[in-house]
């Protein structure tokens, strides 16, 4: 069995877990309006990690970018574990897989924007500092690690990805240990992109809601150490499918989504009846909710309690996934009332398939957890996390 074995994790709700922990189980959202994103200039909500971030030191400058900072953050969180960790199985046997979607791109906006105004790129610039492959490289390089190190990009669910890689390594005895995890942070080319296509809300994001209408983006980083070392939560299931439908839309009846959290249950040996919550994608976009709804209905039905946190920190992208897991986490090892729906403006749809969405305080009864992160071109994924301890 392979064990979370330590977490540590960054966004708008906190730069500690003891932070994060309380505005989750108040259900206070991190969220801002900001005019510095959009190129029209107009308000837009997003969620923005606010406190102080490490620096990268000097010999590592060409991966100076926020977000391998907003790593750093997360990673200072579980130095201890992963200090234990190397010197019980060495650095070649700890692997490193990370995922992203934004890397450092808004160095390389800011870097655009100084060639514009003065005629050159800035001497801090370097090109490593947005390429994909970059956060993995600059934790390995950074912990002097030598074991299997790369990232995976496959949008919104490419943290979750790297979490069920770093199972896979560990299962292959290419590895004793792995750090997982992603991160994403602000940048307009995102931003913006989304607002193209006209999936960024004005409002405040209400996944599930009557008047939903978009997205709003916020960064985050997380970090899990995973290994065979029994801890209180285990991997019991992953999930993995493609809907191989559109460019940038979900299956309208949400077919890949239900493959891929048939697929977690049947790996952990469970029958639905046995989860305790679902963490849904749940992005706010009309089209996502749709789909994402149905799926769970035909697998749960109205039973299993289930409910979005993207009203809290934003959709986070690549990091969405490590960042929802590690919220599960919190809820399985610090007893957390399971998040609550937001309504704020606008009912829930009723033309939604039917799903227990929570709109009232309630704890955990079964100690098991789906978290769902489906992402462009139809890339599904999930992972079942169980209380074994």
């Amino acid at each position: 069995m392979i064990y979370f074995s330590a977490a540590g994790m960054v966004n708008a709700l906190g730069h500690s877990l003891e932070q994060i922990s309380e505005n989750l189980a108040q259900g206070t959202s991190g969220l801002k309006f900001s005019t510095d994103w959009l190129l029209n200039q107009n308000p837009t909500w997003v969620g923005e990690v606010c406190a102080p971030l490490p620096e990268v030191p000097a010999e590592l400058a060409p991966h100076n970018s926020r977000n391998n900072r907003l790593l750093m953050a997360a990673l200072e969180q579980i130095r201890p574990e992963l200090n234990t960790a190397i010197n019980q199985f060495g650095s070649d046997r700890i692997a490193v897989v990370m995922g992203t979607s934004t890397s450092g791109i808004h160095e390389g906006e800011m870097a655009i924007a100084h060639q514009l105004a003065h005629g050159k790129l800035p001497d801090s610039y370097y090109y490593q500092q947005q390429e994909l492959g970059d956060p993995a490289q600059f934790l390995a390089a950074l912990l002097s690690l030598n074991g299997p190190a790369y990232t995976i990009s496959t949008a919104c669910s490419s943290s979750v990805r790297a979490i069920i890689s770093g199972y896979r390594l560990i299962k292959a005895g290419l590895a004793d240990a792995a750090l997982v995890g992603g991160a994403d942070s602000l940048c307009r080319m995102a931003i913006n992109g989304f607002n193209s296509l006209e999936s960024i809300s004005s409002q405040l994001c209400q996944p599930f809601a009557e008047g939903r209408n978009g997205i709003n983006i916020g960064e985050s980083a997380g970090l899990v150490l995973l290994t065979r070392n029994p801890a209180r939560i285990a991997l019991l299931g992953m999930g993995e499918s493609s809907d191989a439908w559109h460019m940038s839309a979900p299956h309208p009846e949400g077919e890949g989504a239900e493959k891929a959290m048939r697929m977690a249950l049947e790996q952990a040996g469970m029958i639905p009846e046995q989860i305790g919550y679902i963490n849904l994608h749940g992005t706010a976009t009309p089209l996502n909710d749709a789909a994402e709804s149905k799926a769970v209905n035909r697998l749960f039905g109205h039973a299993t309690p289930c409910s979005s946190t993207k009203h809290l920190t934003g959709h986070t992208l690549g990091a969405a996934g490590i960042t929802e897991a590690i919220l599960s986490w919190l809820i399985l090892t610090r007893d957390l009332n399971l998040p609550i729906q937001n309504f704020s403006t606008s009912a829930k749809d009723s033309t939604l398939a039917d799903i227990n969405l929570i709109t009232s305080p309630q704890k955990i009864t079964n100690r098991t957890i789906i978290s769902n992160s489906f992402a462009f071109g139809g890339n599904n994924a999930c992972v079942l996390l169980g209380d074994v301890g």
